[in-house]
């Protein structure tokens, strides 16, 4: 039913992203702190993009699907693809209002 889209960024649906979410996949904003600041999606964290390899460890250890949103889906994709290349389940849900 999902996709895992190694290395790409292909954006799921809200509807896949919002079911990941329900069975536990933690959702990061990778946005500037500015950018969240001025609004996200409830639950989100923020990990800006030119962190998120520092990251990689902690949601390795974490074991749960990440699901990534930015302003257009271009970061995100970005960061998706990081994370796929270190093993981590990770999608592209694109811009964080379709999840609000």
């Amino acid at each position: 039913m999902f996709r895992w889209l190694f290395g790409g960024s292909g954006i799921i649906s809200p509807t896949e992203a919002k079911q990941l979410i329900a069975r536990g996949a933690m959702l990061i904003d990778v946005r500037t702190p500015g950018e969240y600041a001025a609004g996200h999606v409830r639950g989100s964290r923020n990990i800006p993009l030119d962190q998120i390899e520092r990251h990689i460890p902690e949601l390795k250890k974490a074991n749960k699907p990440v699901v990534l949103v930015c302003a257009s889906g271009n970061r995100s994709g970005r960061a998706t693809a990081l994370l796929q290349n270190a093993g981590i389940e990770a999608y592209n849900a694109g811009s964080w209002v379709n999840l609000r």
